[in-house]
């Protein structure tokens, strides 16, 4: 979201300099979802777990990179390459974070902090039925176990990408796994809290569960010469992270209530300490409180259409062919028009991509 109004390799900033993009991106998107009749729940990250520093560690190390080349790039006068890395050594601030929350409270929208990853958090909200789905670009969703997760909701308009919806039971049965293989699949995929075993992908990941039943007997009949295990390895630690991780209970979460928007406030934000156009807020902000209580299902209509995903050609596997972060949950597309519901955020701290500083799901 931070890079949502970039141009070339400038951030959106206000006349005293300050970084406000990730700002523009959360209000304006947060505008149509509203006036679509979707109520979102944002939910921010908390600390990462320690499992995952190595993967935090070398992000860290690409975002250096990716700075150090914007920055021959720029010397160099090189368009493309500027845009290209300028998104990628984008850092996201806890004052970002602090910020854009302090938004959506005026807009009257709940926030939850997560007390580590926001999408284990999203998906015991999901789960419990609090939430219809979740909705982001990280199929992991599916391996914390939410029910649904969709994908290109907050998509840009100009990306022109439908909304993609994946049922975690259908993925299931779809490929012949129960939850604790298909966690394990993912593992073997490789994760942000475990590195891929060389040579085994998606479709190869399948068919060792499907034939061995889960890691431990993989290992015991894989040939390591061929496949070398990642060193380290911490597989039980990543299934145990999958199965249990540091969340807050639904039943100890706040009943989440969209209050009225408090418009001088998001005014005094927005425009007073942070330069914003007077005029559009205060325009969107009607949008907003004109459409409170209102039938929301055919204006959900006019903002998503959930289309079915087109599945594997006749005598084609399941997740061959795919990538990846695909492959978890690309047997569970689902057709029809998403119901009514409020829509859960996720925002991330540390994104693999631009557009993942935040992640959304769909609650009836």
């Amino acid at each position: 979201m931070v890079a949502v109004g970039r141009v070339g390799d400038q951030m959106l900033t206000n006349e005293s300099g300050e970084t406000t993009s990730h700002l523009q991106g959360m209000f304006y998107r947060t505008v149509r979802m509203l006036e679509a009749g979707l109520q979102p729940v944002y939910v921010f990250d908390g600390k990462p777990p320690e499992l995952k520093k190595a993967t935090l560690e070398g992000r860290k190390e690409k975002k250096d990179e990716a700075i150090d080349a914007l920055q021959a790039a720029k010397e160099a006068g090189d368009a493309e390459a500027i845009e290209k890395y300028s998104k990628r050594s984008v850092k996201v601030t806890r004052e970002h974070n602090e910020e854009c929350m302090k938004l959506l409270r005026l807009m009257g929208v709940p926030v939850v902090e997560a007390p580590s990853e926001a999408e284990a958090q999203c998906s015991v909200m999901a789960k419990a039925g609090l939430v219809y789905g979740v909705a982001t670009e990280d199929m992991d969703a599916l391996t914390f176990g939410s029910p649904r997760l969709l994908r290109h909701l907050m998509a840009s308009s100009s990306q022109q990408l439908n909304v993609a919806e994946f049922e975690l039971s259908k993925a299931l049965e779809g490929a012949n796994l129960t939850m604790d293989q298909f966690i394990d699949v993912c593992i073997l995929c490789g994760c942000d809290y475990v590195n891929n075993i060389r040579g085994i992908g998606p479709v190869r990941a399948m068919q060792l569960i499907q034939k061995h039943n889960n890691i431990e007997a993989v290992l015991e009949h894989l040939d390591s010469s061929k496949y070398p295990l990642p060193e380290p390895f911490p597989y039980k630690e990543a299934r145990e992270a999958f199965k249990n991780p540091e969340v807050t209970p639904a039943d100890q979460l706040p009943v989440f209530k969209w209050n009225a928007p408090d418009v001088d406030g998001v005014v005094d934000f927005l425009v007073r300490e942070k330069s914003f156009n007077e005029d559009r807020v205060r325009k969107a902000m009607k949008r907003v409180v004109d459409n409170r209580g209102k039938s929301g299902q055919s204006r959900m209509e006019s903002f998503f259409q959930v289309l079915p995903k087109p599945g594997p050609p006749p005598g084609k596997k399941v997740g061959s062919g795919l990538k990846r972060k695909e492959a978890n949950g690309s047997a569970a597309t689902k057709s029809g028009v998403a119901k009514k519901g409020h829509v859960l955020i996720q925002c991330g701290v540390f994104p693999t991509q631009i557009y993942n500083f935040f992640s959304v799901a769909v609650i009836i």
